[in-house]
């Protein structure tokens, strides 16, 4: 029976048209660095310095931008004030259909929601408070990347999830996200569930290309998965 749930921010469970891609790349090019959309789709999911970090030595270092640690803080600065400012403010900030509906389901049901995110903890405030979603009226917990040693792909903020909510058995979570680190994430913790979606940064031929248990459309679709699995 699954007792957990960890979804995804961004692509997962909330419509930003694209903002995380076009932030990196409006915030880059304020470094004359140019950054494809697809190489930035790359690395969605990951915490955002890591991120930023394989981006400047792909793009940034023939414009003599080296992967320091100050220009890493200083990009993912301006990225974060950027996000901050989107979320609070666009129009098409909203969440994915159903994913509300989501959540209660599930959490009508007995099963723990947890949201986790390559986002740290500023964005991640800015953006659930613009959404109405709270801890604990909406979900159980909100685990941040930069609240653990490690973010994706690593296991560090399922375990954190996990904790926090008292839940022992990887094999009783379900992780749920719309990137190949949220897949790699949820298998390098054990989880019984690893669910793709696709109203993200990939298609499912992408996913598919990764470890996985299921792959769905949406959201919408995961309480009726989950809870077929509970029995």
């Amino acid at each position: 029976m699954i007792q957990l749930v960890v979804f995804d921010l961004a692509g997962t469970t909330v419509h930003d048209g694209d903002a995380v891609n076009r932030s990196f790349r409006e915030t880059l090019a304020t470094w004359k660095i140019e950054a494809n959309p697809t190489a930035v789709n790359a690395v969605m999911g990951l915490p955002k310095p890591e991120a930023i970090r394989i981006l400047l030595d792909q793009f940034g270092r023939s414009r003599g931008i080296e992967p320091t640690a100050k220009n890493i803080d200083a990009i993912h600065d301006d990225f974060t004030r950027r996000m901050i400012a989107y979320y609070a403010t666009a129009p098409d900030v909203r969440e994915i259909p159903g994913a509300g509906e989501a959540f209660l389901k599930l959490r009508q049901a007995g099963v723990k929601v947890a949201l986790n995110t390559g986002f740290f903890r500023p964005i991640v405030d800015a953006l659930l408070a613009r959404l109405g979603w709270r801890v604990p009226e909406t979900i159980d917990a909100v685990v941040t990347s930069d609240s653990v040693p490690h973010g994706r792909p690593h296991p560090d903020m399922i375990h954190r999830a996990m904790q926090l909510l008292g839940v022992v058995d990887p094999r009783f979570v379900a992780k749920v996200g719309d990137t190949q680190v949220d897949l790699e994430e949820g298998t390098n913790a054990g989880c019984g569930l690893v669910v793709g979606v696709t109203t993200g940064a990939s298609t499912r031929e992408q996913l598919s290309a990764y470890p996985h248990t299921h792959i769905v459309e949406s959201v919408a679709e995961v309480p009726q998965l989950i809870l077929g699995n509970s029995g």
